[in-house]
């Protein structure tokens, strides 16, 4: 019975972690497909080894603080862990249909606190910790993309530019050894432009591992079903089997919507977002990178918005003008009832999953 049981919760792990590679391919090498910098096959591979590498190296504190620190005593039983990554799983799997853009981190956090309210064993001093960066953390982002888009988006989209030419990015020359160099019709600048690109989103990758592996195993490493290193080698399995599978659908979606949020924008927000949920799970505190990054939409958007109007710009012909609300659309940039809806469902699913979890927890 119990090996049925360990079966069944290694299943649900690999559910949980399908679905991470999935959503989270999209979010990281959405922008390096979109360009051409990348394919699909390359995006799986990098997605599937920097994640494995975030995970292993970073993310070891992540699993501690979700399968040990945030309930007191040993409460991860075998089926306890099961209903949790249900919980965990479920959520998500229904925000994915729903298209919402729910965090996986909050969800487990608030399924795992359902089960310590239930049992009356909460660490309320970690909960307290996790959420106080919950609420810095996406101010940090917007106030940090509003300064770029106010006072710097311009200077970095000039040098940033990825002018993609005809043809292969790299040949191959076979005059001696066979090594790669650029190919004929690739100029120094797209070279580096394409490969900040790639960088910036096996940064992404690399933060996204290590913040959503205990998201998949923190429970039966907690139970001690799984060791440390077995878990985070299942979770990087499951989170690579949904980056070459599923995550294709999500590469489209993200390369194709690169005209709404243009490939610099999309670089920005992927380099604070990253950065910041690094740092967290550094320290050990489960991070969303969904709602970090929707904060840095929303700022670095705000941040152009708010120069947009008034603004002195210098024209093709060296003529200062004045922009006004007829030169930029504000509401192109920045929608705030957008973004209250937006941040409302993100905060919805993961309050669904922790109100479930103390239901189920405080009668079983």
């Amino acid at each position: 019975m119990t090996s049925l049981l360990l079966l069944v919760g290694l299943g649900v792990a690999v559910f949980v972690g399908f679905n991470v590679g999935g959503s989270n391919t999209g979010v990281a090498f959405g922008p390096a497909v979109g360009s051409g910098a990348v394919s699909k096959l390359a995006a799986g591979a990098l997605m599937t080894g920097f994640a494995f590498l975030g995970g292993w190296t970073v993310g070891r504190r992540v699993v501690t603080t979700l399968g040990s620190n945030l309930v007191l005593g040993d409460p991860f039983t075998l089926p306890v862990s099961i209903g949790v990554l249900f919980f965990i799983g479920g959520a998500l799997f229904v925000s994915n249909v729903l298209g919402v853009p729910a965090s996986t981190s909050m969800t487990a956090v608030g399924a795992i606190a359902g089960l310590g309210l239930a049992r009356n064993a909460l660490a309320t001093d970690v909960v307290l910790e996790i959420v106080s960066w919950w609420i810095v953390a996406p101010l940090i982002a917007f106030w940090v993309s509003g300064v770029v888009g106010r006072y710097g988006y311009d200077a970095i989209e000039e040098r940033l530019a990825v002018d993609t030419s005809d043809g292969s990015l790299l040949e191959l020359d076979r005059s001696g050894i066979p090594t790669p160099q650029l190919a004929d019709e690739t100029t120094p600048r797209e070279a580096t432009g394409v490969f900040l690109v790639v960088a910036i989103a096996c940064f992404m990758a690399f933060s996204a591992g290590a913040s959503n592996v205990a998201n998949a195993v923190a429970p039966l490493v907690g139970s001690g079903q799984l060791s440390m290193n077995a878990g985070i080698i299942l979770a990087g399995g499951a989170i690579g089997l949904g980056a070459f599978t599923i995550a294709r659908r999500t590469l489209d979606t993200m390369g194709e919507g690169l005209t709404e949020l243009p490939l610099t924008a999309a670089l920005v927000v992927a380099l604070v977002s990253a950065t910041l949920v690094t740092a967290l799970s550094a320290i050990g505190i489960p991070a969303s990178f969904v709602v970090i990054a929707t904060m840095s939409t929303v700022g670095l958007g705000w941040g152009r918005a708010t120069r947009a109007e008034g603004a002195l710009v210098v024209d093709a012909d060296d003529v200062v003008e004045e922009v006004t609300d007829q030169d930029v659309a504000i509401d192109d940039l920045y929608r705030p009832w957008t973004t209250l809806r937006v941040v409302v469902l993100q905060n919805a699913v993961p309050a669904v999953a922790t109100a479930g979890a103390y239901v189920l927890f405080s009668v079983w």
